[in-house]
């Protein structure tokens, strides 16, 4: 893929992502055909400063977790009422980065 489509990408999306993970995606990108790109253009990345907002207000129901795709810890967490408050609190510090976590599987999956 040419250089600049994929420093255009990496510039309008740098904030799904961390920023370790920007220098990987890079070089995937490089390697990859021009239908890949099309591919990634499709997917729909979480903000993770909106997963933040949600898990602050809803966190305690695991609607942050069912967003983000981890029904399974979306479903216990709502039957615990958020771990008794305390995994709600953890998830504060740590939902936005398994939603660049997640934004990045994404990518990695259409770039194989």
């Amino acid at each position: 893929m040419e250089s600049q489509k994929v420093d255009l990408f990496l510039m309008t999306h740098s904030k799904y992502f961390e920023s370790y993970q920007i220098p990987i995606i890079r070089e995937q990108l490089l390697l990859a055909d021009d239908s890949k790109f099309i591919a990634l253009q499709t997917i729909n990345f979480k903000e993770p400063v909106m997963m933040l907002v949600v898990s602050l207000l809803g966190g305690h129901f695991g609607i942050d977790r069912f967003i983000i795709g981890d029904v399974g810890l979306g479903v216990a967490k709502l039957l615990t009422c958020g771990g008794v408050g305390i995994w709600t609190i953890v998830d504060w510090f740590l939902i936005m980065g398994r939603t660049r976590e997640i934004n990045y599987e994404k990518v990695m999956m259409i770039l194989g």
